[in-house]
């Protein structure tokens, strides 16, 4: 444990995001003991161009103007940061030198931002934890002096488009100043542990709370009263950046007498495949997370049927602890991040193994089993995790 530390937390998420963040719950976790900021990313001149008109730019914009303060404190021990200065869009520049020089000033006045906040909070001796801002994390050590500097990757950032143009260079740099670098796969610990030989798994927290039905309270929707079991199904977004369309189609063509029950919105690669045709195939549509569990609770087998690519390979999916928190015998791909859940997870390599592996996860599902799988899928509290974190923290010191 560590306590009565002082914590600046940077990342690529603001706290206004609309969706889940890993590096907010983070930051909870570590208000629980320590003082922490939370450092939102600065306003750039492309968002402000094409955004301008949205309440989130326009608060950023009020606060730009001196009319609303830029310090909120969320919870005891806990602050948000609006940084008031704005950067400048970088990344098209093609010359990574000249690049590099610009990148450094937007890391300057950003870190002018968090050092007045510092000052304003009495905060001294700092621990820093970035999350993944590889582009101004390069020079925040020279810029905020941190007692202690751990980098978190928890996404391949470098293989997305925007980020790989200048990440590819800059991310082994950032990797090598930190003291510590926290992963949540295996994946991501063997890439940092090439330039820092203080990279750890620390693994991934998950609040499943809401996916406790230990007293039978979750009710299953009546839309499942017309749908033939056995059911496999998933809940999330349905991409075919991160899901496999032909893996399902094979499925719903092999099994005529399973239901596939997909749960969640689409994208156009998702709208227009065969699977709407498919008299086998269920699409029910975006539901408030607050639904999910009453879904989860109908599937007879949970599925994450992840194609594997950049994106994928070393992600941790928060949903297979949903999942498994039901105690739902739960179907997934076989990649480095997965291989912590195997056992309890049934991992398959290709759209046949798919197919045997939901067949001997329907015939064994067990009382025994699914207790396993909730214990197991408690285990990965917010609470453990940041542990992990400070452990890894205090190896490097």
């Amino acid at each position: 444990m560590i306590k009565d530390q002082d914590i600046v937390v940077v990342g690529i998420q603001a706290w206004d995001i609309e969706i889940g963040s890993n590096c907010k719950n983070i930051a909870m976790e570590f208000a629980k003991h320590n003082r922490v900021l939370y450092v939102n990313p600065p306003l750039d001149r492309a968002t402000l161009k094409r955004e301008k008109n949205t309440e989130k730019v326009q608060k950023r914009i009020r606060i730009k103007n001196g009319e609303e303060d830029g310090l909120v404190q969320i919870q005891e021990n806990l602050w948000n940061l609006y940084p008031k200065s704005m950067t400048e869009s970088i990344n098209w520049i093609p010359i990574h030198p000249i690049f590099k020089i610009f990148n450094r000033r937007n890391s300057k006045v950003f870190s002018n931002d968090i050092l007045e906040a510092m000052n304003q909070l009495g905060f001294e001796d700092i621990l820093l934890f970035n999350d993944s801002s590889m582009f101004l994390g390069l020079y925040l050590r020279d810029f905020l002096k941190p007692k202690s500097y751990t980098y978190y990757m928890r996404d391949y950032l470098i293989k997305v488009p925007y980020w790989r143009k200048h990440g590819a260079r800059i991310e082994p740099h950032v990797i090598q100043q930190a003291d510590v670098v926290v992963n949540n796969s295996t994946l991501y610990a063997e890439y940092g542990l090439k330039y820092n030989t203080n990279s750890f798994m620390v693994g991934q927290g998950c609040d499943v709370s809401l996916f406790n039905d230990e007293n039978g309270n979750i009710q299953i929707p009546k839309e499942f009263d017309s749908i033939p079991k056995p059911i496999i199904g998933y809940v999330g977004y349905l991409t075919s950046m991160r899901l496999d369309i032909e893996l399902l189609e094979h499925m719903a063509n092999m099994k005529e007498d399973w239901s596939i029950v997909l749960v969640g919105p689409e994208d156009d690669d998702f709208g227009q495949s065969d699977l709407h045709q498919m008299d086998n195939v269920f699409f029910l549509g975006s539901k408030d997370s607050s639904q999910l569990p009453n879904y989860v609770k109908g599937f007879d087998v949970a599925m994450n049927p992840q194609v594997i690519n950049d994106w994928t390979i070393g992600n941790y999916p928060r949903k297979i602890d949903e999942y498994l928190a039901m105690g739902k015998p739960t179907l997934a791909t076989k990649t480095k991040a997965m291989e912590m859940f195997k056992e309890h997870v049934y991992l398959g390599t290709n759209k046949e193994e798919y197919i045997e592996l939901a067949e001997k996860a329907l015939e064994e599902d067990s009382p025994e089993l699914q207790k396993k799988r909730i214990a197991f899928a408690k285990s990965h509290t917010w609470e453990n995790n940041v542990r992990a974190i400070y452990d890894a923290i205090k190896k490097s010191a």
